[in-house]
């Protein structure tokens, strides 16, 4: 399983969020799309790290990026956690099942784990990947960072 790298096409998927809408990649053609991957929910670090995409989702918007909050856990976890954190307009896709299948396709999935890595994942308007980066599992990525990213990339 080889790490998603920059320049890639980003693979698609389609899976359900915790509104139990469909999220596919393809269908955000036109938009850039921050993949933020938190290995489970309701724990310190994912929570921050998803507080923090709900936070900044008017940045996001102005920067054309759609944020997913993406993790293994399943639908209805992800809309309690969702609705525990007061998250309303960042999507929170389930790659449930089968099981952590997007978190493989990207090369994040820990195997050993059966949840996937701490990651930051870009796309841009066309589907490539833009920049990719992964996070020690304690560690929290700085959303700063991320947006500092994208306004270089709106710059160019």
């Amino acid at each position: 399983m080889k790490l998603i790298a920059v320049g890639d096409l980003a693979p698609d998927f389609v899976v359900k969020d915790n509104n139990e809408k469909d999220i596919c990649l393809s269908d955000y053609r036109g938009k850039k799309v921050l993949l933020s991957w938190h290995p489970l929910a309701w724990t310190p670090v994912c929570t921050k790290q998803m507080k923090a995409l709900e936070a900044n989702f008017e940045k996001f918007k102005e920067a054309n990026t759609i944020p997913l909050g993406f993790s293994v856990d399943s639908s209805p976890c992800k809309k309690a956690w969702a609705n525990e954190l007061n998250i309303r307009n960042v999507s929170l896709p389930a790659d449930f099942w089968p099981h952590g299948k997007v978190a493989q396709d990207y090369g994040l999935f820990l195997d050993i784990d059966g949840y996937s890595q701490r990651a930051n994942v870009l796309i841009d308007e066309k589907g490539k990947v833009t920049w990719v980066k992964v996070y020690p599992l304690e560690q929290l990525p700085d959303i700063n960072e991320v947006l500092n990213i994208l306004a270089n990339s709106q710059a160019l």
